[in-house]
């Protein structure tokens, strides 16, 4: 087995908000991966004390030891649990309702001798390549839907699109919030290497068009996680003042890459 792992912040000075990790079990068994990409909070608030990565630390944690201890749990039960816990950690300090509450996209895949695994929640990406090099996108693609014109502010996407339905969904305090997720089993035999990338690391393909996601795919797996994230950041740069390419949203984000051949 082969890991590959780049998480680097958009802006470095601020705290990533990423979360990233991979397990393998003391049995040799299997495996498993989990990716968070943190929520960047508004500067009028979240309705809790604690910051971003406070929270896409503390639910990755709970994700890394329910996804390897708990092998008769499902990922969607694994996510619940890891959401459950998270929410007790804070009830008592925060307003959990608030529609902006810490939050997180999630990818979780974890694999054993017979089967892949995988769930995906919101904008972060799962690629599987099977055997004959086909790669297939897993994909929570209901943010991407929207009309532009619904996303226009933050003011009329917390209070219609965030978490409710005709939106979109994110892990934030709710853990009825599995039933939305992209879930899957597939026989092991059938993966033979698999990349999660938060939406930082996929603007190659999904802003700047620089290949589709079996070209992003063969990048990672053949130059590194780090040579993705490397071009990533010189066409944001090339990109700057025109914006062409990134419009409203931020020059740089936090871009993360796992790359597993398994």
């Amino acid at each position: 087995m082969r890991t590959d792992l780049v998480s680097e912040p958009g802006d470095p000075n601020r705290p990533n908000e990423d979360f990233a990790g991979v397990g393998l079990p003391a049995s040799g068994q299997g495996g498993c991966v989990i990716l968070l990409d943190g929520v960047t909070p508004p500067r009028d608030g979240t309705g809790c004390v604690h910051s971003v990565p406070w929270f896409t630390s503390r639910l990755g944690g709970a994700l890394t030891e329910l996804t390897v201890s708990g092998r008769d749990l499902t990922l969607p039960e694994v996510l619940s649990r890891a959401i459950g816990r998270t929410a007790e950690a804070h009830a008592r300090t925060c307003e959990l309702s608030h529609p902006r509450t810490p939050q997180a996209t999630v990818v979780l895949t974890r694999w054993s001798a017979d089967t892949v695994e995988y769930l995906v929640l919101s904008d972060s990406v799962l690629l599987l390549r099977s055997p004959d090099g086909t790669v297939t996108p897993v994909l929570d693609d209901r943010l991407a839907r929207l009309p532009r014109s619904a996303l226009a502010t933050d003011a009329l996407i917390d209070a219609h699109l965030r978490n409710r339905e005709g939106g979109f969904f994110t892990a934030a305090a709710d853990p009825s919030v599995v039933s939305r997720a992209v879930t899957g089993t597939l026989p092991r035999r059938e993966i033979r290497s698999l990349a999660a990338l938060t939406d930082g690391a996929t603007r190659w393909t999904e802003r700047f068009h620089e290949g589709d996601w079996t070209a992003l795919f063969d990048l990672v797996a053949k130059e590194g996680a780090r040579s993705l994230v490397d071009r990533v950041r010189k066409l944001e740069a090339a990109d700057r003042e025109e914006r062409a390419f990134l419009g409203r949203s931020k020059t740089h984000d936090d871009a993360t890459v796992v790359f597993v051949e398994l």
